[in-house]
């Protein structure tokens, strides 16, 4: 393995950042400009869009079942089972709704843009596209970004809806909770602040996970070893952005309330 000067690691850590913020820019400021390839803003919309239902519906309904489930002896032990709903939907609605669906997502669609735009690359596409004068940007990255952040939003939606309904299958068949009490519980307890801020997450971490993918796939080197290589660290590095981002937009939403 080839030893790299740390002055080097530097160097090329602060010209990524460089270069994705570039890529970020550009991404949003071809929205506004023509042409607008909305035929494949589409195609992109379902491919992402639909083809991510079967996980995200997966992951949301065992992730309300698991709520109910560890939630409901500390609730017992205090007399409060009835409010097993109401934890169940502010988990959800809050924080594991969006984040888990978008690292759901990141694992599915960001290693897919990454790969198809890498294997581009590494087959010379992308140059044939800017010598017929083509903006691989504009006809690549922004449709990708936009139908990323505009179907993330409404897979979280889902995915809350069937969390609550996991938690719901447990809370009746297994804790005895009337159907009516828990979703009154569920629904009740849910303030305004707390669905803007699940609402807010998936558009910035769909953000994330389009313009990281696109940024590892056009930047992909070194043939097919290369593209294996981009895919996995455009997976790796949108995980943990989108975690990081939790945090900070958490904390920001938080004072704000």
């Amino acid at each position: 393995m080839e030893l790299t000067a740390p002055t080097d690691i530097v160097k090329r850590s602060i010209l990524a950042v460089q270069e994705y913020t570039l890529l970020s820019v550009r991404s949003l400021t071809n929205i506004f400009a023509h042409p607008r390839y909305l035929a494949d803003t589409i195609q992109q919309a379902d491919l992402i869009g639909f083809g991510s239902l079967p996980i995200v519906v997966l992951t949301g309904t065992f992730t309300g079942m698991v709520l109910a489930l560890n939630y409901s002896p500390t609730l017992e032990r205090f007399g409060q089972i009835s409010i097993t709903g109401q934890l169940v939907s502010l988990s959800m609605v809050r924080e594991l709704g969006p984040v888990l669906t978008s690292l759901m997502v990141a694992g599915r669609n960001a290693s897919g843009m990454a790969s198809e735009l890498g294997s581009m690359k590494v087959t010379e596409q992308i140059d044939a596209m800017r010598a017929l004068g083509t903006d691989p940007y504009k006809k690549l990255i922004t449709p990708r970004v936009v139908a990323t952040v505009f179907m993330l939003f409404f897979l979280t939606i889902l995915s809350d809806l069937v969390g609550l309904v996991g938690g719901y299958i447990i809370s009746y068949f297994k804790l005895g909770i009337d159907t009516f009490q828990y979703w009154n519980s569920a629904y009740q307890q849910l303030t305004y602040n707390d669905v803007i801020t699940g609402l807010v997450k998936p558009i910035f971490f769909g953000f994330i996970i389009a313009t990281v993918g696109c940024f590892y796939g056009i930047n992909t080197k070194g043939g097919t070893q290369g593209v294996g290589r981009s895919t996995t660290q455009a997976v790796v590095a949108a995980s943990v952005l989108i975690l990081a981002v939790d945090v900070i937009l958490t904390q920001f939403l938080l004072e704000l309330r």
